[in-house]
């Protein structure tokens, strides 16, 4: 049948059949002009067989796949065909007349070639050798104690359903009021944005009370839990020192001006590192501010502690491109809050009000003035 694309039949001719092939084609002079009989073409075939010896000087063989008086004819398109694509014509079972290797017989032969000479989809590669295949050393050391401490506290913590809630706070005038107190020449001031921030949770706790509580709960059978609500804002700050993570807390920020919360925190901050810290200076808390952030980080899913509703986690102040209320593209410094609450008692929308709130204040820093006492 007929195909649309396909050739109709395949025609040789004589001249375009490469010389070494015409070779096997042409009979020989001594039997010019001898009478044909009907075995005659059978022994023409006998006679012009190529052998091994006359073919190839290093004794090769032709292929076993081929087959037929001209397996290995091909026109001069077929040639170039194999030689593009690197293969002997003794490899290809030829399906033309006598055996010939046709174009789609090549075709085929490269496709079942490359296939095999592939991975199979889902196999992996082979895995290089390893020269180190020494067993390994496996080497058992207690927690430290800041460790042990640790495992227990947080052991505690996953009893506490998380409630996460995140904003991207802008820091820019808050970056501004840091370098106008630098610069001050009646009295400069070095502050960080911890202080401010600290002082910022102080202030939404007056409006927010219930982030500053602890939730009582009792073993005994049929006793609900209760709230205990706390007056001072006792805000624990986490710090990363040679020791571990520890956790002390300023105690009463909201009597407390921004420059003392500075000073307190410093104060903390060089307790910490010669592992100085007081039980005083690591017990009371009422919440926790974790300043990731210093160390790098843009979001965190922090853990609250046992004894505390919620706890805010900073990210990395950063410089980003943004639009001001004239559309104009500035720079502006942002930096990520993000919060966790304490879900059996903290719903989701008194801990998204509590957010905006220190959003708010963090933002418009003169605002501050306002509460300060």
């Amino acid at each position: 049948m007929a195909q649309v694309g396909k050739p109709l039949c395949d025609i040789d001719i004589l001249g375009d059949i490469a010389l070494e092939d015409e070779v096997l084609l042409t009979p020989p002079a001594e039997q010019a002009g001898t009478p044909i009989d009907a075995q005659q073409p059978q022994k023409a075939a006998e006679q012009h067989r190529v052998k091994p010896a006359e073919r190839d000087g290093n004794n090769s063989r032709l292929d076993p796949l081929s087959s037929g008086s001209h397996a290995s004819l091909a026109t001069p398109a077929v040639r170039g065909l194999l030689k593009g694509l690197d293969i002997k014509i003794e490899d290809i079972r030829g399906t033309g007349r006598d055996g010939r290797v046709l174009k789609d017989d090549v075709h085929k032969f490269a496709a079942t070639r490359d296939s095999t000479s592939q991975p199979e989809a889902g196999q992996l590669p082979t895995r290089p050798a390893i020269r180190d295949d020494s067993p390994q050393k496996v080497t058992s050391i207690a927690l430290t104690p800041i460790q042990a401490q640790m495992f227990k506290t947080m052991t505690r913590s996953l009893s506490i359903p998380h409630f996460l809630y995140a904003d991207e706070i802008n820091l820019s005038p808050l970056a501004s009021l840091r370098a106008q107190l630098k610069d001050s020449t009646s009295s400069p001031q070095k502050l960080s944005y911890l202080p401010f921030i600290i002082k910022a949770v102080s202030l939404a706790l007056n409006d927010f009370p219930l982030l500053n509580a602890r939730v009582e709960t009792v073993d005994t059978p049929g006793t609900p839990p209760r709230l205990t609500m706390r007056s001072k804002h006792n805000i624990g700050v986490a710090m990363d020192t040679s020791q571990g993570l520890l956790v002390p807390n300023i105690k009463d920020v909201a009597n407390l001006s921004i420059a003392e919360i500075s000073d307190q925190l410093k104060h903390l901050q060089q307790l910490a590192q010669v592992a100085k810290l007081s039980a005083v200076d690591l017990t009371g808390g009422t919440i926790t501010v974790s300043n990731i952030g210093s160390i790098g980080g843009t979001y965190v899913s922090p853990i609250i502690v046992q004894s505390e509703v919620a706890i805010l986690g900073i990210g990395k102040a950063r410089v980003v491109p943004a639009f001001d209320e004239t559309g104009e593209v500035v720079k502006r410094t942002v930096g990520n809050f993000s919060w966790s609450a304490d879900h059996r008692v903290v719903d989701g929308a008194t801990m998204a009000r509590m957010g905006e709130r220190v959003r708010q204040l963090v933002e418009e820093p003169g605002s501050m003035l306002v509460g300060l006492r």
